[in-house]
């Protein structure tokens, strides 16, 4: 997740969130800004994984310990936001299914 810059005097920032179904709730896994937020974008764009870009989650979100559970307070747009992203993975995993589907039985 990131807030782009809107003035040059701005850093851009970066949160990343991480949800296993073990956990009551997601947690931060890694934050920062300037540099280190381009790094968080681009490890997570080049292990193709979403970046949302939301300026006040992400400023709620950088007060948020790293390591720790989102704040319930958070829940429902974190909730938002993964329904989201499982949508847009279902929705890539059907095109390739069709697409598999779509293919000759001898692969030609």
């Amino acid at each position: 997740m990131t807030a782009p810059l809107s003035t040059p005097d701005e850093r851009a920032s970066a949160v990343a969130i991480a949800y296993d179904k073990q956990d009551s709730a997601p947690r931060v896994v890694a934050k920062g800004y300037g540099t280190v937020a381009e790094n968080i974008i681009r490890m997570a764009q080049d292990h193709g994984l979403y970046v949302h870009e939301s300026p006040e989650l992400v400023g709620l979100l950088m007060q948020v310990d790293l390591d720790a559970h989102i704040p319930p307070q958070l829940y429902l747009a974190i909730a938002e936001l993964l329904a989201w992203l499982y949508a847009l993975e279902g929705e890539s995993k059907g095109r390739d299914l069709r697409l598999r589907q779509g293919r000759p039985v001898d692969g030609a």
